[in-house]
This record gives structure tokens, sequence and C-alpha cells, in this order.
């Protein structure tokens, strides 16, 4: 028995949600930090993107800070953006402090950016 129409929608389902994926890496890289000048992925923010078949997205993020002045106003942003995006539509963004933020969360390119990085030997 063949399952080659079977392989194909899955792949192809796949190709379509780590497309989708993509989009909103894009999408999230656009949002900055108000304070910092890097954005929110390459800071470390970001730590779960789960695209499901149903169009449903489901985000989870933290701050740099439990105090952070912009605690309310950067998740629904980050939300928005994503329910802008086709292919979208309902964003499960969930708000986590656990495990919590650290430079290390930070990208190598944020580093930079920052004059944070340390050249280990």
């Amino acid at each position: 028995m063949c399952n080659n129409g079977v392989a194909y929608i899955t792949f192809s389902n796949r190709k379509k949600m780590t497309d989708l994926k993509e989009k909103i890496v894009t999408e999230i890289k656009k949002i900055y930090d108000p304070e910092i000048p890097v954005n929110i992925y390459e800071l470390g923010l970001i730590y779960k993107i789960d695209v499901k078949d149903a169009k449903k997205v489901t985000i989870e993020m933290t701050l740099t800070s439990p105090n952070c002045p912009v605690a309310e106003s950067l998740p629904k942003m980050v939300k928005d953006n994503i329910l802008r995006l086709e292919g979208v539509d309902d964003v499960d963004l969930k708000l986590v402090w656990d495990p919590p933020w650290t430079k290390d969360k930070m990208s190598e390119a944020a580093k930079l950016e920052l004059n944070l990085w340390v050249n280990k030997l």
C-alpha cells in the first residue's frame, strides 16, 4: 500500500508551518524594547513559537524584568503584529517568568550590538 499522498500532505503542511514560522520571526524582529536598541527576538525574550495546523500560533515570551515599563504594551504589540500575518487566525501569547531572562539569552549579534561580547577562550 502506498502512502505517498499522506506523506506529501504532511510535508506540505510542515513546509507551510515552517514558512509561517519564518514570517512570524521576521515580524517579531521588527519589535524593539524601547530601552534597548535591539529587537526582542535577538534579545532572547521569545522563548517559544509553536504553529498549529489550524492557523493557531502559541508564543511564550518574557521581559527583561517583571517591573519592565512596557509589561502590558510589548506583549500586546507582539500578538497584534502576528495576528496581521496571512495564515494566522489566533495567537495565544503567554508571558512567562521561568526561566528568568538573563543576558545569556541574547544572541551573539545582540551582544555585539550592545558591546557585551566577551571573547571566551
